[in-house]
């Protein structure tokens, strides 16, 4: 019963058409920001290194380096504050998880590409 309606809570803040990335894909999320009375899109655009969660609380992390610095960033699937993702890239991982990618620079973070027919 109480399970039900939970599900009945979630349901009405699932965004329709859910994104389709996978982990390994290099995307481009467009973030609303406020700025004041003003809103704007940013772009953060990186590697996505982990998915975890489901429902509403289904979670990604975005990885990428800014001036020889590592920064990542973890994105609500559903939330409002994210206008759209679009995947520029998609790379063949054998992982879930690809944190490995945190102790390597350079050429050494390059992930195979994957061929789309």
């Amino acid at each position: 019963m109480n399970q039900k309606l939970m599900d009945l809570v979630e349901q009405s803040s699932l965004k329709e058409e859910k994104p389709q990335f996978e982990i390994g894909d290099t995307v481009d999320v467009h973030v609303r920001i406020l700025e004041g009375e003003k809103e704007r899109v940013q772009v953060f655009s990186g590697v996505v290194i982990a998915m975890s969660g489901s429902g509403t609380r289904e979670m990604f992390s975005v990885r990428r380096i800014v001036a020889g610095e590592g920064v990542e960033r973890k994105f609500a699937v559903h939330s409002p504050r994210i206008a759209k993702v679009e995947v520029t890239r998609s790379s063949s991982v054998r992982r879930a998880k690809l944190y490995f990618l945190r102790d390597r620079v350079g050429k050494a973070t390059r992930l195979k590409e994957r061929r789309r027919s």
